[in-house]
């Protein structure tokens, strides 16, 4: 099995909400989302933990993209503009630091034309048990 397909099948609530993993690479992942009527809140936008659930995703790619099962430990997140019914949201996150324990990571949530509406950062743990998958996709 990939790292994409565990991660994918792995995380129900991710799956349940519409969530998928589409890329993975050592250091990098993408995860997408098209927002839905069930992903409203109450001022008829996007909910924030909607977006923080894709980039926690994208995140969950690149902290496990090395074998190591690695979690996270703390992220911050800054809502920078609404997602709308009907947007493309892609989160993709890039390693900033491949640390041996506390690897930290940079999350853009964004809209199909571009335009960023969250920044995420990502602490992680690095467990000491590994994380076997055949290949990243």
């Amino acid at each position: 099995m990939t790292l994409l397909e565990a991660l994918n099948k792995g995380d129900r609530f991710a799956e349940s909400i519409g969530a998928q993993l589409t890329e993975v690479r050592e250091g990098y992942a993408k995860a997408e989302l098209t927002v839905e009527e069930r992903h409203l809140n109450g001022a008829g936008v996007c909910q924030g933990g909607v977006m923080y659930t894709l980039a926690d995703l994208a995140f969950a790619g690149v902290a496990n993209s090395r074998g190591i099962l690695t979690v996270g430990v703390n992220n911050t997140i800054t809502f920078l503009k609404s997602g709308q019914l009907g947007d493309h949201l892609t989160a993709e996150c890039t390693e900033t630091l491949n640390h041996h324990k506390l690897p930290y990571c940079d999350i853009q949530v964004k809209n199909q034309n571009g335009e960023l509406l969250a920044a995420v950062t990502g602490l992680a743990y690095r467990t000491k048990r590994d994380f076997p998958f055949e290949r990243l996709m």
